[in-house]
């Protein structure tokens, strides 16, 4: 432990650091107190594949406001069509050209680069295809002009009911199936290069607390549509 310094430096605040994180300050009379140093708070670290699946969190939520506007669509109740509109916009954003590129680029590569679960991949990079295809279909119908008659209605429902079905086994085969794999083919460096790779994109497009945002924006929709209370889906 360093000697502390008396005389003309009795007016400085030393902080000795020691593996106990005790420090010496110095106190206003002159003399020296101990004070116990304070870790300086860590940014929480995630891996690319945690960092993807807390996405796919984010796409399930908007299946549910998906299911419950077509539910009310089945039903003849009123469905706000800004609603839908919204949840097809995060899609498209946070979804589609976020989460899904990120998919494409760093880990659908690395798999067919290994001759890894190929078919796989092919199946799911086809899915994002057609899922581009399905949001331009829900966008294109959820003006209120557009919901004016039972047809386009239906084109809506449909569409809806498309996505539904396609990307609740799509997210859990790569949750179950492809992430896990991701991380024998890469070195733990380079995982955790990923993962600073992810945040900074994610920064870079959505801001700072670009994820949490998305999440209140998904929850404000939730409330509009009065499924934004987890209890209600616990049977009676």
């Amino acid at each position: 432990m360093k000697k502390i310094i008396e005389g003309s430096q009795t007016r400085r605040d030393f902080i000795l650091t020691g593996t106990v994180g005790i420090g010496l300050l110095l106190t206003g009379t002159g003399g020296y107190a101990l004070a116990a140093k304070k870790p300086e708070a860590k940014e929480e670290e995630i891996g690319p594949v945690e960092d993807l699946m807390r996405e796919h969190g984010v796409l399930r939520r908007v299946l549910l406001i998906y299911e419950d506007a077509l539910r009310r669509l089945d039903s003849g109740k009123d469905l706000p069509p800004e609603t839908v509109s919204s949840a097809a916009g995060i899609i498209r954003r946070f979804i589609e050209e976020y989460h899904e590129k990120l998919e494409q680029h760093e880990l659908f590569t690395r798999f067919r680069q290994a001759g890894k679960l190929v078919p796989l991949v092919d199946v799911l990079h086809e899915q994002h295809r057609v899922g581009r295809k399905l949001t331009d279909a829900v966008l294109q119908s959820t003006t209120s002009a557009s919901l004016a008659d039972a047809a386009s209605q239906r084109r809506l429902a449909e569409a809806l009911r498309q996505f539904l079905r396609m990307y609740r086994p799509h997210a859990a085969w790569e949750d179950t199936v492809l992430f896990p794999a991701f991380r024998s083919l890469v070195s733990p460096q380079e995982y955790e290069d990923l993962g600073e790779k992810f945040e900074a994109k994610e920064h870079e497009l959505f801001g700072k607390d670009g994820f949490e945002n998305i999440v209140k924006q998904v929850s404000e929709l939730e409330k509009k549509l009065g499924i934004y209370d987890l209890a209600q889906f616990t049977p009676k």
